[in-house]
């Protein structure tokens, strides 16, 4: 595909008009017109801020791409991974988990990952999935990947989740308050210190960013994945030290290490 197409299509899925493009970049509409016809290419400046504008990368409009590739929301049957989580929590005794399956299904019920069709539950179940392909067979941890969301996105209140209070303490630690661009660093701050002093929390923690970064590509606007980078090149170092001090969890503390510095360098490299 040509620059010309790249910017079109770009511009109609975000559903703006060449005249609202045009109004953003102080041009006329007929320039850029002209560009998605391929009459002329933006210069250096405009380019830059005609991929703001469109919330992509520079490269996702200046590459002239021969073939698209075909790309997945998700990579897994969301009833599937719940069938295994729900089978592997009746074998291994996890009662905790087995009351947070169901609840955390019917709490997300009707939700969507940003962006797309998915079924938020995907999201918990990945992490629950995540964890046992790691062997980590904890009821606390596996319960609480499957919770760590209900208070903050679905209204549920502590109290009201079906497992003990070590569980409970956990979901506590992951959900994080409202910010606004004025407190925002530092309520982060305490949330990540928070975190930092329980090691599950920790681990279910690094789980959760890893699976984030993963989807953050389609999901999150371009000034949201800069922030997601910077958080996470600053919070997760240490998040990834308290994981790593504990014996059972080292191994897994290397993969998620690998996991995280290996999509940041990846989006760091595309954008």
């Amino acid at each position: 595909m040509s620059i010309g197409t790249n910017i079109r299509r770009y511009r109609e899925e975000r559903k703006l008009t060449q005249e609202q493009v045009a109004d953003m970049l102080d041009v006329t509409f007929q320039a850029v017109s002209a560009w998605e016809r391929d009459e002329y290419k933006p210069d250096t400046d405009k380019l830059i801020r005609l991929a703001e504008v469109l919330d992509v990368s520079v490269s996702a409009i200046a590459e002239e791409k021969h073939k698209a590739f075909k790309t997945k929301d998700a990579i897994y049957n969301w009833e599937h991974m719940k069938t295994y989580v729900k089978t592997t929590a009746k074998n291994f005794k996890l009662y905790d988990s087995l009351k947070s399956i169901d609840f955390a299904a019917e709490a997300h019920e009707g939700q969507k990952r940003k962006r797309c069709d998915v079924p938020y539950i995907y999201h918990p179940l990945n992490l629950a999935c995540h964890a046992l392909s790691m062997r980590i067979v904890e009821d606390e941890i596996i319960a609480a990947c499957l919770l760590h969301d209900v208070v903050e996105d679905c209204g549920k209140t502590l109290e009201e989740l079906p497992v003990k209070d070590e569980v409970r303490e956990i979901v506590r630690l992951l959900t994080c308050e409202k910010t606004t661009k004025a407190n925002r660093d530092k309520i982060m701050k305490a949330y990540y210190d928070g975190i930092a002093g329980n090691p599950k929390a920790a681990l279910v923690k690094c789980l959760d960013r890893c699976n984030n970064l993963t989807t953050m590509s389609w999901g999150l606007s371009r000034e949201k994945i800069y922030r997601m980078i910077q958080e996470t090149e600053e919070y997760y170092p240490r998040l990834i030290k308290v994981v790593r001090a504990e014996p059972e969890y080292n191994d897994a503390a290397w993969l998620l290490q690998y996991q995280m510095e290996s999509m940041l360098d990846i989006y760091k490299r595309l954008m």
